[in-house]
């Protein structure tokens, strides 16, 4: 008989409780944001990924592949995941999500996700950090089996995004739409986006965060705008020019990062 998710998730758990018998907060640095993991407190132990069970070596250039367990200033322990499974790399909406369930089984309390994004806002230039405010899911899929009704009216916690704006009171917010990907949303697509209320557009990020509504967590999610949406401007997109812009605003997010974390 295949083994449940939430089993897995608990294995998972298990394993890590060897590195921390648990953890206050969890965060998921997507592109661009890995250079924060550096300053997000004291290290307290590291371990591969591939190692931990349902984990798999991460599948795209500029994605990390480590766990890093880390005391933050404010005394907390925070699981700082240095890469994520995409919902387009076929391998289902479990391996997703399983980041997100691990973390709860292992205590967390809060999650923090980032992602690097297109942006639909013409004066959100590349390097803009955005709160997320909502989300849209485009992916056709959600990580819910069943009658498993969770209620998304807050799927990002109102606390923690006034929390943010202690930190950095200039911080915009906006909604986050998912699409499968992997290619890029075509012009035609990131306008539709925009009719229904979008101001972001990636691949990642809302399927994680029903699974962490469904798990009790809090959620604070955290877009880096890394180029103007497909049609937004005269240039073509470039995996490249993401993972470049990423890099260039790394010092000022490893900051906003570290700072956040601390206040949580």
């Amino acid at each position: 008989m295949t083994e449940s998710p939430f089993d897995l998730a608990e294995a998972a758990a298990a394993h890590l409780r060897n590195l921390s018998p648990t953890i206050d907060v969890a965060l998921v640095l997507g592109s661009g944001w890995s250079a924060g993991a550096d300053q997000l407190g004291e290290l307290v132990a590291e371990t591969p990924l591939e190692e931990v069970p349902g984990f798999a070596k991460p599948a795209v250039a500029g994605h990390g592949g480590q766990l890093r367990v880390v005391r933050t200033a404010g005394g907390r322990t925070a699981a700082v995941f240095t890469g994520r499974t995409h919902f387009y790399e076929g391998r289902g909406v479990a391996p997703v999500v399983h980041g997100v369930r691990t973390a709860a089984a292992w205590g967390a309390k809060q999650l923090v996700l980032t992602n690097g994004c297109g942006g639909l806002n013409p004066e959100w230039a590349p390097g803009t950090v955005v709160l997320i405010k909502d989300h849209i899911n485009l992916t056709g899929a959600t990580p819910l089996v069943g009658a498993t009704f969770v209620d998304l009216s807050e799927a990002y916690s109102k606390r923690l995004r006034d929390l943010a704006h202690t930190v950095d009171a200039s911080l915009p917010e906006g909604v986050y739409v998912q699409f499968h990907g992997p290619q890029y949303e075509t012009p035609a697509e990131v306008r539709m986006a925009g009719i229904l209320g979008g101001d972001l557009v990636g691949m990642s990020t809302a399927l994680e965060t029903i699974a962490a509504r469904e798990a009790g967590l809090e959620v604070l999610g955290l877009s880096l705008v890394t180029n103007a949406a497909a049609g937004m401007s005269e240039d073509h997109l470039d995996h490249a020019e993401v993972l470049q812009a990423g890099k260039d605003a790394g010092p000022r997010l490893a900051s906003l990062l570290s700072v956040v974390v601390a206040a949580l």
